[in-house]
């Protein structure tokens, strides 16, 4: 059903890899360091990982039979951009914001061939309930949250404890919005 590219995913992240076999699709992980993350301030909190996945996407080149795909993910809590976090403290600090509120996960994609070039951004509120600092010690102890937006897997522990209401995409929420690039694979000329 999809075009026959080679699917390169540009990303180490092991949920990502794990979402995109989920299509049976083939794919090869290829991924080039160093590229910034940063993003204008002025820019919607929407847009940022749309933003930073185009600006991944741009430093690749492409060869004619291949489909790039590159992704990032933030925790949006009010007006507030939550990325990883640097150490457990600063963990703590963020599962503490977002205990016993509603925040958004967005995630941006860019798929890019070198005939053209698709980018979206893919949002999902959830809820978590309060969470006590056992609660919130324990996770972080346990399972070292420091790779992930916000602190948190929502398919490890804290998810299954925590989270009282999703709506919206749950894949999405894990990293990859992969219904979405489904659809947006097959769009591709």
């Amino acid at each position: 059903m999809i075009k026959p590219y080679k699917i390169i995913l540009a990303s180490h992240s092991p949920r990502r890899q794990e979402l995109l076999r989920g299509l049976d699709v083939s794919f090869e992980v290829k991924v080039k360091e160093g590229i910034p993350e940063d993003y204008p301030a002025d820019l919607d909190t929407v847009e940022i990982p749309k933003f930073i996945a185009q600006k991944k996407a741009a430093a690749y080149e492409m060869a004619q039979d291949e489909l790039l795909i590159t992704a990032d993910t933030v925790v949006v809590l009010g007006r507030h951009v939550m990325g990883k976090p640097a150490d457990a403290d600063h963990a703590r600090r963020m599962l503490r914001e977002l205990s016993g509120k509603t925040h958004q996960v967005v995630t941006g994609v860019c798929l890019k061939t070198t005939l053209e070039q698709r980018a979206f951004s893919v949002v999902t509120n959830v809820t978590f309930k309060e969470l006590s600092d056992a609660e919130i010690d324990y996770y972080i102890e346990k399972y070292q949250p420091f790779d992930k937006a916000g602190a948190y897997g929502i398919q490890e522990w804290i998810g299954y404890i925590g989270v009282t209401k999703l709506e919206g995409s749950y894949f999405n929420v894990m990293g990859l919005p992969v219904q979405r690039i489904y659809e947006e694979l097959n769009k591709m000329k």
